[in-house]
């Protein structure tokens, strides 16, 4: 047989491996396959969900645990540079300095590490390179110049024998991680999204360090309880009795009085080289009591050569913080900084502790991956946030306090003055949409503060009295002062238990809660740092497909989710800190307001100054102080919704802040220049699901679109009607317009009732149905007999049967 006629996987099966053979790779342990590198993205439609296509590369090849190079295969008929871009693509996201295009006569290839004409060479089936050569370009790329470099990196992976295995990013990211440290790096800091893993990232790093003794004692650093519990009994389990936690505990002296008790005297003696990893509390290391020494003083500096910290955007950000007292003691410890939404301001920087960023996984790429649940926002507009609220005059509060007489807004609301309408229209609007989704849908509703928390847990229990008579755990306050309730933190948290429910916070829940799945977060605060936008919105991003957790939605009551136009949200964080030689680093500025960035006008593009409200005492009560009345509680307010729309995202992640109708027909326009071009491309298609899916990647939302246009059309009359002003025809029109052009006479009578039949379910359910010879195995079709019987039987053939779709597609648009 000709090569030409061979496919892909016959050149690869024939010609390909053979040469990786020949050239001293092992197949077994050196060479993957078909590795498919990403989940493929999760496409939302109303509650459906649909997988798409993975990234797949043809081969990857490993030195130990190191990925080497990548080829992309083609079949014969392909010259021997066509797969090279689609290669360098892929190298580019899987960090692989050597590439490889092949057709089965030889190979390009592309060496990421040169700088001149050698770049590309093309080479002979013979002369595929060893493995040893490419370990040798890694190294370069890499740029490990040590013999002690060398050992670390090829220290393998822990493996525990279940298969799972490092995903693509967080291989670059504990890479990336240990080949610094071997070049000499100390201080390194990891950015990757929530829901990405960086608890297991941390622990491969560790123990690729440990393993090759690179590291020998490790300090992980966290600044809550349950993230130390859930990294000792999850990932960090395997290091077994090496790892202890270390902290002072209050016990009793037995004379009644309880006292503080150092790690030596509980029995940790830090001079026992037993314990190599060691798990501490931010808090439980220092102490507020006078006289007391601090937990970690029970160490020396030199004891530990590495130390991880995890959420680093919160304490250890900060100059003057305790928690960076720590690290300063063991300076001389390799720190390694982890977090999702590096802090950058102008009292604490991540970046200037730390230095760049050595590998940043944004939430963007996690979700374009299908590594993390993509997220529907609804925004809903009260009356009284969007128009502010004025007390008539001689409003008081409960307790026949006069209310201020100014405009409140929602900055105010919950802080300043609480309005019972208002919780109770939230409590109602949340329990409204959890009975359209799943009233048993695991939901965080994020508040002002404490107090707001308890009272929204009170309303949602009385919108939900059936459910709560039945548990009363259904909703549950989880905040840090009620015990109860953070003692239902890890059931809230566990798949397998039903309730809580639906969760009440303020800031507990904001950071290292780990909800697979919460498919609901609401948000009734005032959200004005961007490092805890992200961390709120990241409760939401883990995907658990065992219960049905694929997406997550967004109601949004304080138009919170304006953050998502941010450029910083999905970027990396901008420098604001100024550092100069001279500066005084002690001095800390206070801010008036939480929110320091500029609000420009819309219209003039004029920067808008925020002056100081001045406070106006009531006549009647000249000696009142409002200061001392922090919050006031009043009702009788008429509170309303006015508006409630879904926001959509473009395919970059963006808010669309045009109309959907019109951010389609630039996506249309922008691919065909014309209505003729359009027609040709979609006509001359063999399946037209493939322009569908292709548009749908490009931004178009079939589903959204066509609820906005509200026709029961398919996608093809939704952008004839949409991008170039053409009339809609309804599906089940242009189904009849074919039956009344007695296009099926030419058909046995079988054949006939056959086209008929996919004429109907292409009038209820759209092209992509007819196109799947799946759809004559279901009703009504097994009426006309088994799919191979209709196909084979009745049109003779696949190729007729295929045939006969093609030319009914072309007369259902034959008008057009």
């Amino acid at each position: 047989m000709s090569k030409k006629n061979l496919s892909e996987r016959d050149i690869c099966t024939k010609f390909i491996t053979p040469a990786l053979k020949n050239a001293g790779w092992d197949i077994n342990k050196q060479v993957l396959e078909e590795v498919a590198f990403t989940d493929g993205k999760i496409h939302v439609r109303g509650k459906l969900t649909a997988r798409g296509d993975r990234k797949r590369a043809d081969y990857i090849l490993y030195f130990q645990d190191n990925p080497v190079a990548v080829i992309e295969a083609k079949d014969n008929k392909h010259s021997i540079r066509s797969g090279i871009q689609q290669a360098l693509g892929y190298a580019q996201i899987l960090d692989i300095p050597c590439v490889f295009s092949s057709n089965g006569d030889g190979f390009l290839f592309h060496d990421r590490t040169a700088t001149d004409a050698s770049i590309e060479t093309e080479l002979s089936l013979d002369e595929f390179p060893s493995p040893e050569a490419l370990w040798e370009k890694y190294k370069k790329y890499k740029n490990i110049a040590t013999p002690t470099g060398e050992k670390v990196a090829l220290q393998k992976y822990f493996s525990d024998g279940s298969g799972r295995k490092p995903r693509y990013y967080q291989q670059i990211a504990v890479n990336r991680t240990v080949e610094a440290i071997a070049n000499g790096q100390n201080r390194i800091i990891l950015v990757m999204a929530t829901g990405t893993g960086k608890t297991y990232t941390a622990f491969q790093i560790i123990y690729r360090l440990w393993k090759s003794r690179t590291k020998k004692r490790i300090l992980f650093l966290a600044d809550r309880t349950a993230l130390v519990d859930q990294t000792r009994k999850g990932d960090f389990k395997h290091f077994k009795d090496k790892m202890t936690i270390i902290k002072k505990k209050v016990i009793s002296n037995g004379n009644g009085k309880d006292e503080l008790v150092s790690n030596k005297k509980r029995g940790i003696d830090t001079s026992d080289k037993a314990y190599e990893v060691f798990l501490g509390l931010y808090q439980g290391l220092t102490n507020n009591e006078p006289g007391i020494e601090d937990a970690y003083k029970d160490f020396s500096p030199d004891f530990f050569d590495l130390i991880i910290i995890d959420e680093c955007h919160r304490g250890s950000a900060n100059e003057d913080s305790s928690w960076r007292e720590i690290l300063t003691y063991f300076n001389q410890a390799t720190h390694i900084g982890l977090t999702a939404t590096p802090r950058e301001t102008k009292e604490a920087s991540n970046t200037e502790y730390f230095g760049e960023p050595v590998y940043t996984y944004s939430l963007k790429q996690g979700i374009d991956d299908g590594f993390l649940a993509p997220y529907k926002v609804i925004r809903v507009a009260l009356n009284v946030d969007s128009e502010g609220y004025r007390p008539q005059q001689g409003k008081t509060d409960k307790e026949g306090n006069a209310i201020e007489d100014r405009i409140y807004n929602r900055k105010d609301f919950d802080r300043k003055l609480v309005i019972d309408e208002r919780t109770d229209i939230i409590a109602q609007k949340v329990t409204e949409y959890l009975k359209g989704l799943d009233r048993y849908a695991k939901t965080i509703i994020f508040c002002v503060d404490i107090d707001h928390a308890e009272r929204m847990r009170n309303a949602i229990a009385k919108h939900n009295a059936d459910l709560v008579a039945e548990n009363y755990k259904y909703v549950m306050q989880i905040t840090g002062d009620n015990e109860e309730g953070k003692r239902e933190l890890d059931n809230f948290i566990n798949p397998e238990e039903k309730y809580p429910v639906i969760a009440t916070t303020s800031e507990l829940m904001t950071t290292g809660v780990d909800a697979q799945t919460c498919k609901v977060i609401v948000l009734d605060a005032n959200i004005n740092s961007m490092t805890k936008f992200k961390q709120i919105v990241g409760r939401g991003t883990r995907i658990n497909e065992e219960f049905d957790k694929l997406y997550f939605t967004i109601l949004d009551f304080r138009n919170a989710t304006d953050n998502f136009a941010d450029l910083e949200f999905n970027g990396p964080p901008l420098r604001v800190k100024p550092i100069t030689e001279e500066a005084d680093l002690t001095t800390i500025i206070e801010e008036e307001y939480e929110d320091d960035s500029p609000i420009i006008d819309s219209v003039t593009g004029a920067e808008i100054v925020i002056e100081k409200p001045t406070i106006r005492t009531p006549v009647n009560e000249p000696n009142s102080d409002y200061k001392s009345r922090p919050k006031q509680y009043i009702n009788g307010v008429d509170v309303s919704v006015l508006v409630s729309r879904e926001l959509f995202f473009d395919s970059n992640g963006k808010p669309i802040t045009i109309s959907l109708q019109d951010h389609t027909k630039s996506i249309i326009n922008g691919k065909y220049a014309s209505l003729d071009d359009f027609l040709t491309t979609w006509n001359k298609a063999d399946k037209k699901e493939a322009i569908i899916k292709e548009l749908q990647e490009q931004g178009v939302m079939a589903e959204a679109l066509h609820e906005a246009v509200d026709k029961p059309v398919d996608l093809f009359d939704l952008i004839c009607h949409v991008a170039y002003d053409q009339p809609p025809l309804t599906r089940k029109q242009r189904a009849e317009n074919v039956k009344q052009r007695n296009y099926f006479a030419k058909y046995g009578e079988q054949a006939r009732k056959v086209l008929e039949t996919l004429l109907d379910k292409y009038a209820d359910e759209g092209v992509e149905n007819i196109e799947n010879i799946d759809v004559l195995r279901v009703k009504p079709f097994d009426d006309f007999g088994s799919a191979y019987e209709i196909v084979n039987g009745i049109f003779g053939s696949k190729t007729k049967y295929l045939e006969a779709i093609k030319e009914l597609e072309n007369e259902l648009y034959k008008q057009a």
